[in-house]
């Protein structure tokens, strides 16, 4: 296997990519008739030239100095308050997180994207509408043979806004059909949208959902929904219960911190138990509610927890997991042997946070095992575009399973050209680790390997100090990756204090950054480093970081472009370890069976279709590197509308 031939030179990973070279000519995918599709083009492009008149293009700047380049903390320039759109963030101003992103420059900019690039971005088996635009997950749940994932959507638009449930089935978690809306917003308690929720499996068969409605004033209360007909594998048709709400914001809570009520679970007394997220003042707060019907609910006085300065709880999940078991446990199963998972969404940093502790059913309380990572402010369940998650528990295959939602990092106005945003991710089990003690493990749910096609093996594949490695597996757009890495060390090293994922793959160390360069074309314009780092102490520890780096991903500027990632353990006697899925536009990448997660959402314009390759590459100063890997190329799911 051959070096790349820019290793000498380490010109592959610069500090930053030119965008002022204009993006390459892809030939579009028609057949004929090209003299017809080039008159209707041009009369369109000059009916346009004649309506937009008086709107002329930003100059290209002749440099890159003044884009900036995001980092694991967002950078305080006026830049990062902006959003495209105008200055408040979609959905703010109802009552939910943002739901558009920040501009980059102080008007918007986008790329000469081409309807080719458009296509590419669509993932190919990751869940995601026909069109138009989705967030949470909601009321996931396995009923007669098929999962269901309902989700919020917009049926107008490419845009946040007008919320309803969509509603999906499947056999088996990855080819999944749509099924005909679940909810919409029409009454007066959900008038202003259908927002989050979740499902409750009721001892003798019945469903209940519990979900908040946005008010015709504006105001946030939780409402009652169940399938009109429980012998209907398919739950077409919703039932919303005449007395909604059953459940409106408590004095001490403000009319729009209060909503995504959890999935009920039974206490020792035989009443049911759920827990709302919302603030008091900026502490971040689970408030407890017992029910025995799902319709008259009791405010306890105490709360589940709480953490000073974590703001606005959203999208609460609480769930138990076994400390030495390989299956997952029903919401409502407590006891020895038995750690409980508290989750939050955090609206101020929009980014999930979870926490290990202890349950006290008694009392109603959860107190973490370790306070200096409680939740909001520790361990997070995806370091990289994540948010909203939601977990629910497969009945039929004993496992907890969890999905979270996949925001977009461009502009408003590239997703109404292409017409949809956002995707789910890639539904995954999650496992108490057992070996660290201190942590969840989450891997994807063993139905994804059906899509594997051909694989091709690497071993010890030796990368030098400076230099990249290309691996002939044909097209890398849609993979499923195994990599174990070994490395050699080459010269002493030294105390490498400060050393993380911060300046992403172009910081160099003695034992770091090596790993995986995915959705890279041949000349190496645009990449994305999945990578480890690991970085000796001053107490003579081996820290590691496990890292994702998109600034050089797409030569877009007007496209969010993070460095992601955490600390990452790694026991004696364990190789660096990872596994990445790509599909698309999005990579998924999970260190050390699943400890630390990263999902990178990226929009390449060179590194696109058969321009797509993968790398290995090693950016350490003092190592040499060798790699293992399995590689399978993955066949798309099949998406579509039910034939009802």
């Amino acid at each position: 296997m051959e070096t790349h031939p820019h290793a000498p030179y380490y010109t592959p990973l610069p500090e930053q990519p030119s965008v002022a070279c204009p993006p390459a000519n892809l030939r579009r995918p028609f057949k004929g008739f090209a003299l017809i599709l080039a008159s209707v083009i041009f009369l369109l492009s000059l009916v346009g030239l004649i309506i937009n008149q008086s709107q002329e293009p930003l100059p290209t700047s002749p440099n890159n100095d003044n884009i900036p380049s995001s980092s694991l903390s967002s950078p305080s320039s006026k830049n990062t308050t902006s959003f495209s759109g105008g200055g408040m963030p979609r959905g703010v101003a109802e009552g939910v997180s943002a739901k558009s992103n920040p501009s980059q420059f102080d008007q918007e900019v986008s790329y000469n994207w081409t309807n080719a690039m458009f296509s590419w971005q669509r993932t190919s088996y990751h869940f995601q509408p026909i069109k138009n635009w989705m967030n949470d997950p909601d009321g996931p749940l396995f009923h007669m043979g098929w999962y269901h994932l309902f989700y919020q959507y917009n049926p107008d638009s490419a845009v946040w806004g007008n919320i309803t449930w969509g509603h999906a089935v499947s056999r088996d978690l990855i080819h999944w059909l749509y099924l005909p809306f679940a909810m919409v917003p029409d009454q007066w308690y959900d008038i202003n949208g259908v927002w989050t929720g979740s499902a409750t499996l009721l001892p003798d068969g019945q469903i209940v959902m519990l979900y908040t409605g946005d008010t015709n004033q504006s105001v946030q209360v939780q409402n009652l929904a169940y399938p009109a007909n429980l012998s209907d594998p398919l739950l077409l048709d919703w039932v919303k219960y005449p007395g909604n709400p059953v459940l409106v914001p408590p004095p001490h809570i403000k009319p729009k911190d209060f909503r995504d009520p959890t999935t009920g679970w039974i206490g020792p007394d035989g009443k049911w138990r759920i827990t709302i997220g919302s603030k008091i003042n900026t502490t971040g707060v689970s408030l407890v509610y017992h029910t025995t019907d799902f319709i008259s609910y009791k405010l306890l006085d105490t709360l589940l927890h709480a953490v000073l300065g974590t703001g606005m709880w959203e999208c609460v999940d609480f769930y138990p997991v076994a400390i030495n078991g390989s299956i997952g446990l029903d919401t409502s199963d407590d006891g020895p042997g038995i750690k409980h998972v508290l989750k939050a969404s955090l609206d101020n940093t929009k980014l999930d946070y979870y926490a290990l502790g202890t349950y006290n059913p008694v009392i109603d309380k959860w107190t973490p095992d370790n306070p200096e990572e409680d939740v909001g402010i520790g361990l997070r369940l995806d370091y990289g575009r994540y948010y909203a998650s939601k977990s629910f528990y497969d009945q039929y295959k004993k496992r907890r399973i969890l999905w979270g939602w996949i925001n977009e990092t461009d502009t408003e106005s590239d997703d109404l050209e292409k017409g949809w945003a956002s995707v789910q991710t890639i539904p995954r089990t999650v496992l108490f680790d057992n070996k660290t003690g201190t942590n969840i493990r989450q891997w994807p749910v063993q139905e994804i390997e059906s899509l594997r096609q051909t694989s091709t093996h690497f071993e010890n594949v030796l990368i030098e100090p400076g230099s990249v490695v290309p691996l002939d597996i044909g097209t890398a757009t849609q993979l499923d990756i195994f990599a174990e890495f070994e490395t050699e060390l080459l010269e002493s090293g030294g105390e490498e204090e400060g050393y993380s994922c911060s300046g992403g793959a172009v910081n160099r160390s003695t034992m770091g950054p090596f790993g995986l360069l995915v959705i890279a074309d041949d000349s190496l314009s645009e990449l994305t480093p999945v990578f480890f780092r690991p970085t000796n102490t001053t107490n003579g520890t081996l820290d590691t970081y496990f890292c994702a780096d998109e600034t050089r991903s797409t030569l877009a500027p007007e496209v969010l472009k993070h460095i992601y990632g955490s600390k990452v353990p790694v026991l004696e006697g364990e190789k660096y370890s990872m596994r990445v899925l790509v599909d698309h536009s999005i990579v998924e990448s999970f260190a050390q069976g699943g400890r630390t997660v990263i999902t990178s959402r990226i929009y390449p314009t060179e590194a696109i279709y058969g321009s797509a390759k993968l790398f290995l590459f090693n950016n350490a100063t003092g190592v040499n590197v060798k790699a293992t890997l399995q590689i399978w190329q993955m066949n798309s799911a099949f998406i579509r509308p039910f034939p009802l």
